[in-house]
């Protein structure tokens, strides 16, 4: 049983090392980015609906309530991608039984996770609007928002930890579809629930919260036969071991996360403190730079989905030893990486306030604050955009230690004392530079920790 069942595996997969890079990116990489992008947009389009309807005091509201969501997303990305690199590595040795196993233990661990977090958010809910920095204008505001949102985050995480594992079990496109079918019901529930139900900020939560257990349900659903492994009742028996290397293996993912977090966290208190000084307060700062980082984060969905589309076919050719093949498909995707960054680059120097003008009409001081953010926090996205990709490329190998370091460099090793340096000498304008410096230095650091590691890797090898 297990030989003929290794037998239609390597049918199945064999082609990761097989067919052309070029034409396995477009397959892996096209659903991958129009879903990461789905799920961005999550977040974005609340934030042009109630800009719209309800005002920048709304929009800072999200802006506060946006980190906790992030944690979430960081804890089911530690499961999921964990349990997708394991998968594809597993799948490049013939390792069946490894397969069945993480992929069962990244189910169940979600779906716990998930209820954990929510359970938490309801018992700490003032604690975490202070920590991520609620001020008192904003907080009905973001009560209101905060109350519904935790109500889908179980089904957030199983869905967002969920979709790599189903990527790497060779359907991307599923993948993509359980992402869309979400973010398309709140793009048709958000106006009906703002506007006509004039339910304001809880109509865009509850307008999510729909979108998140639709694409939850079709995302359960796929694991009843899935393609790879066959699961039985002991693929769900959770070890320390297993579980243990889903985590190191998710670890990078998960601190790219949870630095978001931290450059929220610091970037919304530095402006509680530092905005009043300054000619824009504290609310104008703390809706733009909210605005800004969901921006950021459509970007970045185009540079992790096109490097995480390639992460089935670099760890199975890791796991086959084909190594000169592993790099042709890091080259592919830092190309591609690239010209994203270099068309945001454009659009957020020369035309930012086109962007700005999605999220509502404000104050000529809000405009001005918003066109200096995008330009100057944004200036290193082209940078930042390889760095994150190298990242995601390095846990893909099995090289949980740099990956983890080159997360960690760019979000908080380098990002939070620059900015608290740059806020100390220039309040809430010069602590937009913290980015672009940052970016340059992480980039630096990518550049050597790949070089080595191809070095390593490629030394003595012949293919």
């Amino acid at each position: 049983m297990e030989k003929t069942e290794m037998e239609q595996q390597s049918q199945q997969s064999a082609y990761l090392g097989t067919q052309p890079i070029g034409k396995l990116l477009l397959k892996f990489s096209v659903p991958c980015v129009l879903a990461m992008l789905v799920s961005a947009l999550y977040n974005i389009v609340d934030q042009i609906f109630i800009g719209q309807g309800v005002g920048y005091l709304g929009n800072a509201a999200t802006n506060v309530v946006y980190p906790f969501t992030v944690v979430a997303l960081a804890l089911a990305l530690l499961i999921g991608d964990g349990s997708a690199a394991l998968l594809s590595l597993s799948l490049g040795m013939k390792d069946l039984k490894t397969g069945r196993r993480c992929v069962g233990a990244g189910i169940l661990l979600t779906a716990a996770i998930g209820v954990l977090l929510m359970i938490l958010g309801f018992a700490l809910f003032d604690p975490i609007l202070r920590l991520f920095g609620v001020t008192e204008a904003c907080y009905p505001y973001a009560r209101d928002y905060m109350t519904i949102i935790l109500i889908g985050i179980p089904f957030y995480v199983v869905t967002s930890g969920l979709n790599g594992v189903i990527r790497a079990d060779g359907s991307p496109a599923y993948a993509m579809v359980s992402t869309l079918l979400g973010a398309v019901l709140n793009l048709i529930l958000d106006p009906v629930a703002i506007f006509v139900l004039d339910m304001g900020v809880r109509g865009a939560a509850a307008a999510t919260v729909v979108g998140q257990v639709a694409s939850c349900l079709m995302t359960v659903l796929y694991f009843r036969r899935p393609k790879s492994v066959t699961l039985s009742a002991d693929s769900f028996r959770i070890g320390g071991k297993i579980a243990g290397k889903i985590c190191q293996l998710g670890i990078s993912s998960f601190i790219t996360q949870i630095a978001i977090v931290v450059i929220i966290s610091v970037a919304n208190n530095l402006i509680g403190r530092y905005g009043p000084q300054s000619p824009y307060g504290a609310d104008i700062p703390l809706s733009v730079v909210g605005i800004v980082m969901k921006v950021f984060g459509i970007v970045i969905a185009f540079a992790v989905g096109i490097a995480v589309g390639g992460q089935p076919i670099a760890g199975y050719n890791f796991g086959a030893g084909d190594y000169r093949r592993v790099f042709q498909v890091y080259e592919r995707v830092i190309l591609a990486n690239a010209v994203v960054g270099i068309v945001a680059t454009l659009l957020f120097e020369f035309c930012p306030q086109v962007i700005i003008r999605l999220f509502g009409s404000e104050s000529e001081l809000y405009n001005q604050y918003a066109v200096l953010c995008f330009r100057i926090f944004l200036g290193g996205i082209l940078l930042c955009c390889i760095q994150k990709a190298s990242s995601i490329f390095l846990q893909s190998i099995g090289r949980p230690v740099k990956a983890t370091l080159l997360s960690l460099s760019r979000d908080v090793i380098f990002f939070v004392p620059l900015i608290l340096i740059f806020a100390w000498k220039g309040g809430v304008t010069g602590m937009l530079w913290a980015a672009p410096a940052t970016d340059v230095l992480s980039f630096l650091l990518t550049l050597v920790l790949i070089a080595g590691e191809r070095r390593a890797l490629l030394k003595g090898h012949s293919v």
